[in-house]
């Protein structure tokens, strides 16, 4: 006794979802060596920016300050203050350069995940804050900080851009407050960053994490809108998210996640992209 059933269909199915596999794991990878052709010229890109926009700045800054020791008591008082404009625009346009340059590296940097004791790294963090020259008093709360797996250099970086945040935001109090706790949520961990000080409109918050991007004056906080952006860049690149809640003058919480495992970043270009055609568009 025999019986028979034709398989005819079922190979040909087979034999198609093979043929589609291999051409979507071909145009993975055309897709990411395109990505990291783009990252590299974006790079070249910034660096030749810099290159080019230093040279005539150092030359506009050494002329104003020339300008300024030798003849600055026989200029009129509009002059003298628009010399001073020279030279303070001409400082701000270098640390814009500088912030350009270190958000270009942020994508370079290999992460090499490994055992991180959270705890340890914030009192670290914080240890380097309360020892900086001009460094104000700080209530420091730091509790729930649980052992993560992840880029230890990238993730220092991450903690003390949010602290530092933290603390510039909340100098302006009598008694500036700042928290740093963790929860486990199963497959990830998040961190969060509170400190009681002038906080932000939540009808702004997309804007935080954005290059260049500022939601306070520079006359009345230092800063050039890079420190948050490279936060984001690097929580993504680790497949965690970045997030803000905030209210004006009550305070702001700045929170991060990390997953359970960390998965090989490539390095990404559309936010470096994104800048230099923005800041292009502004001219």
């Amino acid at each position: 006794m025999s019986t028979g059933k034709d398989v005819t269909y079922r190979k040909h199915m087979e034999e198609e979802l093979r043929a589609l596999n291999a051409s979507l794991e071909a145009r993975v990878q055309e897709r990411t060596a395109q990505l990291e052709d783009v990252n590299g010229e974006l790079e070249a890109y910034a660096y030749s920016i810099s290159h080019d926009l230093r040279t005539p700045l150092r030359h506009i800054a050494s002329f104003a300050d020339l300008l300024s020791r030798n003849a600055r008591e026989q200029l009129p008082p509009s002059s003298a203050r628009y010399l001073q404009l020279i030279q303070d625009g001409a400082r701000r346009m270098e640390h814009l350069i500088d912030g350009l340059l270190d958000f270009a590296r942020t994508g370079r940097h290999d992460l090499t995940p490994q055992t991180v004791a959270l705890d340890i790294l914030a009192r670290e963090v914080i240890r380097d804050l309360d020892n900086a020259p001009g460094a104000k008093t700080v209530q420091w709360s730091v509790r729930d900080l649980p052992v993560v797996q992840a880029d230890v250099l990238a993730l220092r970086q991450i903690l003390t851009n949010l602290v530092s945040n933290a603390v510039k935001y909340s100098q302006c109090r009598d008694e500036p407050r700042v928290e740093i706790w963790g929860e486990d949520q199963g497959g990830e961990v998040v961190v969060h960053v509170r400190d009681n000080g002038v906080g932000f409109n939540m009808a702004y918050s997309h804007k935080l994490f954005g290059v260049f991007q500022r939601l306070h004056a520079a006359e009345e906080f230092e800063g050039f809108g890079v420190g948050l952006a490279n936060v984001r860049r690097m929580v993504v690149r680790h497949g965690g998210r970045v997030w803000a809640q905030g209210e004006e003058d009550r305070g702001a919480t700045f929170s991060f996640s990390l997953p359970r495992s960390v998965p090989r970043a490539a390095p990404a270009s559309e936010e470096l992209s994104a800048a230099l055609v923005k800041k292009g568009e502004k001219g």
